[in-house]
């Protein structure tokens, strides 16, 4: 492999910041934004991922037909809110697997500055292993909820995927 292919694959990837306000009560974290994502600096960009219908859900509005920005407002107007437990690590391509020298966000201090947040939800097996790390004792403050990733390369049905997402509007 050319040195020059590897280091541009394997550069260090960072997250965004969080989507929060004083008003949230659903803190939903995923892992770390996939290529797709991070060159178009907006959080689930890939058109495969399932996210923005998943969450629409939950809000009870269709969030993935609203422009982005707008969208964002409507998921702090529902209460929910949205951050990535990984701050920044290495991983060629966008799979989770690969996600490697991980630097988690301080996802304990995060929500304890939101004084309405009752639960937080992981989207996927990767963001509930490292944010259950990250939130140690503080996590009895919250319920916890382990969603199925909206990632496509978790290969289970849109439909499968829904109940486990609107079960999410009992925190709303």
């Amino acid at each position: 492999m050319r040195q020059g292919y590897r280091s541009s694959m394997e550069s260090r990837k960072h997250s965004f910041p969080p989507i929060v306000d004083a008003r949230v009560r659903l803190l939903v974290l995923g892992s770390l934004p996939g290529e797709r994502s991070l060159a178009e600096r907006r959080y689930y960009a890939h058109p495969q991922n399932q996210f923005w219908q998943l969450i629409s859900a939950a809000a009870g509005c269709d969030l993935a037909a609203l422009p982005y920005e707008t969208r964002l407002a409507a998921l702090l107007k529902t209460h929910i809110g949205l951050w990535d437990v990984v701050a920044s690590a290495t991983r060629p391509g966008s799979t989770d697997a690969a996600i490697r020298d991980v630097k988690g966000h301080d996802i304990a201090a995060l929500a304890i500055t939101l004084p309405d947040l009752r639960a937080i939800a992981f989207n996927g097996g990767t963001a509930l292993k490292h944010g259950m790390k990250q939130l140690s004792a503080t996590a009895a403050r919250y319920e916890i909820v382990a969603l199925p990733s909206s990632s496509p390369l978790h290969t289970v049905g849109l439909a499968a995927k829904l109940p486990a997402w609107q079960a999410l509007r009992a925190f709303l």
